[in-house]
């Protein structure tokens, strides 16, 4: 996909110094923002070795991220991802071991936010409260979590955003949560998703952000070209004030009108309207069904594949996007399900053995979704684990509702043959 970009930063109208950096890297398909904080113009060179040393961490690994591209060596997203986490966490030891050795600069820090694109997906990296926000289909998506304290006290109903300048928080909304340098270790968010043509991107600092919407997003990244836009969102925050530091860069896909590309984003929408029907995931956001959506993995059975076997163990739960599936138990029929159809979730939760089996009965095409994927997501993400486990208890107590009828309409069914039934005394 051919990809166009740009960038822009300023001091803004409150600060003495710019302490952020953001990296473009037209080789590796690597973009990056860091906000640098610390006395003494700590925070700048921070935010320069964030930029600088992981931009080099992720070029040693070139190899891998090579062989993933061509589908080799069983490279998966999931090395990717393992590769950018490493380092951020090697960034943030150059970091901190800096601070160390020069007491003026020691408790300096970084946030670091970067994208890395390879084939069809994006891969990105996060600590700290610098953002990265998708707009796809005239929506505007953050992908990211603010490691700060006031999404903290908003995640916890302290105070909302509306509220926040009046409020005796109001002083702390530069803190943040985590960053690369202050300790040696950092928690990393790491995500991956499947790019479409036509998608864009803007990487910004809390500069920027503190005075955007999602609509302010999407007008921005709509008009002009790539070049200008980022000078406009700097022009846009320092009308709005320019408190802090301001950073903007932007990549922007070039939508594609053949059948290929129309055909990616035919199944991408497919997928994502195929599991927003699914009760299980009937309460997630768009974001978090993209989050669900990159665990998961697209299998083809052809025409009398078995999928799984009853009295077997699994671990997979399939969501059927195309074909045709029968389930049987003992050689009978049981039902035949079509796209949108599920089976399986409760091996999400379950060891024991598959109580049906499953065969393809056409050309079919499903999702499919591991234990240990969605326990991952379960024991990392707090807020989408409780919905995905709320929803599961209410698929589960529709099921027992049904259950219960069925066996008390059986049960009604039955002749009363009290009267018939002798007793020899």
């Amino acid at each position: 996909m051919e990809l166009s970009f740009w960038a822009a930063t300023d001091v803004g109208r409150r600060r003495q110094s710019n302490e952020d950096n953001f990296l473009i890297d037209k080789k590796l398909s690597l973009f990056a923002v860091a906000d640098g904080m610390g006395g003494h113009a700590s925070g700048e060179i921070a935010s320069q070795i964030a930029v600088t040393n992981f931009r080099n961490a992720v070029e040693a690994r070139k190899d891998l991220l090579d062989a993933y591209v061509r589908h080799e060596n069983g490279v998966t997203a999931h090395d990717v991802l393992a590769v950018l986490e490493n380092a951020a966490q090697l960034t943030g030891v150059t970091i901190f071991q800096r601070g160390q050795k020069e007491r003026e600069k020691r408790g300096m820090g970084t946030t670091l936010t970067a994208l890395l694109l390879l084939g069809e997906r994006a891969f990105i990296a996060h600590v700290g409260d610098s953002r990265v926000y998708m707009v796809r289909q005239n929506q505007t998506v953050q992908l990211t979590e603010d490691h700060s304290l006031v999404n903290e006290l908003i995640r916890h109903g302290k105070v909302t955003r509306e509220s926040l300048a009046a409020s005796p928080y109001a002083s702390y909304k530069n803190a943040v949560t985590r960053a690369l340098g202050v300790y040696e270790t950092a928690q990393v968010d790491t995500i991956d998703l499947e790019v479409l043509p036509g998608d864009q991107f803007l990487l910004c600092s809390d500069g920027l952000h503190a005075h955007l919407k999602d609509t302010d997003v999407i007008s921005f990244l709509a008009s002009d070209h790539v070049t200008v836009i980022a000078q406009k969102l700097v022009d846009h925050a320092n009308k709005g004030g320019g408190q802090d530091n301001i950073t903007a860069v932007i990549l922007r896909l070039q939508p594609d009108s053949t059948d290929a590309g129309q055909t990616r984003a035919q199944e991408l929408n497919r997928k994502v309207e195929v599991l927003r029907q699914m009760p299980l995931f009937h309460h997630l956001s768009y974001k978090e069904i993209l989050r669900v959506l990159s665990v998961t993995q697209v299998v083809d059975f052809n025409t009398g594949d078995d999928i799984l076997h009853e009295g077997e163990p699994g671990d997979d739960m399939f969501i059927l996007l195309k074909g045709k599936v029968r389930l049987h138990k003992d050689g009978a029929l049981v039902t035949y399900l079509g796209p949108g159809a599920h089976f399986g979730e409760m091996a999400l939760v379950d060891k024991r053995p598959r109580s049906v089996s499953a065969s393809a009965e056409d050309r079919t095409r499903a999702l499919v979704l591991r234990r240990q994927d969605f326990n991952d997501i379960i024991r990392n993400e707090a807020r989408l684990s409780v919905k995905l486990l709320w929803s599961f208890v209410q698929v589960l107590a529709q099921r027992l509702r049904k259950t219960t009828a069925d066996l008390t309409g059986a049960r009604q069914e039955l002749p009363d043959v009290s009267d018939d039934i002798m007793f020899d005394e």
